[in-house]
């Protein structure tokens, strides 16, 4: 009982010590934290996408006979190679064959009568021109020689249309190619106009892409495209954005891009898949990292560092995302500096100091 009246001086004593040092912890310094610094520009932007297609030949020629008939050979298949005027297919052209020679007979045939009548010609005006002959002699026989000069000529026709009909029994190459696609085989009959071959001619190939419709799509001619074909993501192609439909399909609701591939057409790559990348113009704005991107109760914000180099929240508004990017169309200004990496460790009037810059 004779310590109590000392307890409460002993109490009083251990806060009046212990005041001092909570109050020059309270007003130690807090250490700048380093954080990246982002220069707020404005600048040109371009927007980027991922498009995938498959790649065609720029030029494809389908090849059918004239008239239909019975195949009796082909001499190619799909991938060859074939020069302008290689025979490709035949098709049974015995009936052809005889009509022809029928008709080369007939154009013998015609010579002759023609040689005959020009012979019958020439005595009749020359016995005329002795006195011994008749006007009408003359007449007739000269009507006799143009008779026989007219049916020469049709023979020859007749023979022309021969000739073609039988050539028209082999397919022929209209131009350097790659075989496409076989769709007939040795003895099937076909019909005239019906697709034997197809061919893709070595002008050229290109990606074709089926894209939803886009307002950006009209800055998209003659934008470059980078292409990367997904059986062989080693290979690295380009080309150039040729021709856009104007029309939107109306079964895939899809707008049909064409790129036009730089360089000549490698045949090992019609029909593979392939990855576009294209980057188009859009003008100008400002382009932050999505590590500077914070947020508060009344939207997306950023941490703005001060000129004395603390930071205070910003809001702003935002035009749209990228993948690694984010464009603000208000609440910043060139010139302005915010927080990148770091920025979820900030609270107002922290204080900051440059750290590693961004690659």
């Amino acid at each position: 009982m004779t310590t109590q009246p000392f307890i409460l001086p002993a109490l009083l004593l251990g806060t009046m010590l212990a005041a001092p040092a909570r109050a020059q912890d309270a007003a130690a310094p807090v250490d700048p934290l380093k954080v990246e610094y982002v220069n707020v520009v404005r600048q040109p932007l371009t927007f980027s996408a991922r498009l995938t297609g498959t790649v065609e030949a720029r030029d494809s020629i389908q090849l059918s006979f004239p008239s239909g008939g019975r195949i009796v050979e082909i001499m190619v298949e799909a991938g060859d190679r074939v020069s302008a005027g290689e025979p490709l297919a035949r098709t049974d052209g015995v009936q052809q064959q005889q009509a022809l020679a029928r008709t080369v007979a007939g154009v013998a045939a015609a010579q002759a009568a023609v040689l005959q009548a020009r012979q019958a010609a020439d005595r009749a005006a020359a016995l005329l021109g002795r006195g011994v002959g008749t006007r009408a002699a003359r007449d007739a026989a000269q009507q006799a020689l143009s008779s026989a000069q007219g049916q020469l000529e049709g023979a020859r026709t007749a023979a022309d249309q021969a000739r073609r009909a039988a050539e028209d029994t082999i397919l022929k190459a209209p131009q350097d190619a790659v075989v496409t696609a076989r769709m007939a085989e040795p003895g099937q009959v076909v019909g005239a106009a019906q697709p034997i071959l197809s061919l893709a001619a070595l002008t050229g190939s290109e990606a074709v892409f089926h894209i939803p419709d886009s307002p950006l799509l009209g800055r998209a001619p003659g934008a470059m495209v980078e292409l990367r074909p997904i059986d062989h993501p080693d290979r690295h192609l380009a080309g150039r954005v040729s021709e856009i439909s104007p029309l939107v399909d109306s079964a895939t609701g899809a707008v049909t891009v064409r790129v036009a591939i730089e360089g000549a057409l490698d045949p090992s790559l019609l029909g593979a898949a392939v990855v576009g990348t294209v980057h188009l113009p859009v003008g100008s704005g400002i382009e932050l990292p999505w590590t500077a991107l914070t947020a508060t109760g009344d939207g997306p914000a950023v941490w703005k560092i001060g000129p004395d180099n603390t930071v205070s929240i910003a809001q702003v508004t935002l035009e749209r995302y990228g993948t690694e990017q984010l464009v603000v169309s208000a609440g910043l200004s060139p010139g302005d500096v915010v927080v990148g990496e770091g920025s979820q460790l900030m609270y107002p009037g922290r204080p900051v100091a440059p750290g590693k810059a961004r690659k």
